[in-house]
């Protein structure tokens, strides 16, 4: 059921909307299986259904990119924990693989304190630990469930930690890391001057994608941790511009 789901919502990023007949033969089943698959993904808010459709709510709801290749998605987050200890203070962007992150980091580390962007990532944590989430104030982006814009910046004064661990919507020779959204871009990269590197967590077909609005992180030391499926141009990519790679 996870490898369909995950299937399902490949398709659905690609095309937004798809007919329930189509989704069926792609991925060799049953209408009857297939609409059960669909009210599975309604009830947890990540698609709508239409007259013999299935549409996709949102690129930036994020129960869909929580459920978008969640396995590769965890080991990456398991991952980039070991580069937190007990008693640090980490800054963490938004994202679905930097949420799995932070539930990762609440749980195995003891006397840790979040610094954190996203309204998602905090409650995704809540209750998981007796950790400090710091949450930053902001405008509030709805469906991201992310804060954004000057207020940010300003909350951020007077703070300062090791890593920043930040998304990406895409990575291109042109742009380097980049997002869609340019609030959202401008928010990571004022975190970015407040912390001492910064590692983007991230799922490797991003490397085939374009952002819209750069992430300039300065002069600041970038890593980024992804899945094996790296490919060998994007790895040569990477180092070229100087940046660390860790798969998993």
């Amino acid at each position: 059921m996870e490898t369909r789901t995950n299937r399902i919502l490949e398709l659905l990023t690609e095309h937004k909307r798809i007919e329930v007949a189509t989704l069926a033969e792609e991925l060799g089943v049953s209408e009857v299986t297939m609409r059960k698959d669909l009210s599975a993904l309604e009830k947890r808010g990540i698609i709508d259904r239409e007259h013999g459709f299935a549409v996709l709510k949102s690129a930036d709801n994020m129960e869909s990119r929580l459920a978008y290749h969640y396995e590769e998605k965890l080991k990456i987050a398991k991952r980039a924990a070991q580069c937190v200890h007990d008693g640090d203070t980490v800054m963490i962007e938004n994202g679905s693989t930097c949420a799995l992150l932070a539930a990762e980091l609440v749980s195995t580390k003891n006397d840790l304190t979040i610094i954190t962007n996203s309204a998602f990532v905090a409650g995704y944590v809540r209750g998981k630990s007796q950790s400090q989430i710091i949450l930053l104030g902001g405008i509030y982006q709805q469906t991201a469930q992310v804060m954004v814009g000057p207020m940010v910046e300003r909350c951020l004064k007077g703070m300062y930690v090791d890593i920043l661990f930040a998304g990406t919507d895409g990575y291109s020779e042109e742009t380097g890391f980049a997002n869609r959204d340019s609030l959202r871009a401008e928010t990571v990269c004022d975190m970015a001057q407040h912390a001492g590197r910064v590692v983007v967590v991230t799922e490797s077909n991003k490397f085939s994608r374009r952002g819209t609005v750069p992430l300039d992180f300065g002069d600041k030391d970038v890593s980024t941790f992804t899945d094996d499926g790296l490919s060998d141009a994007a790895r040569k990519m990477l180092e070229g511009y100087g940046v660390d790679i860790v798969t998993v």
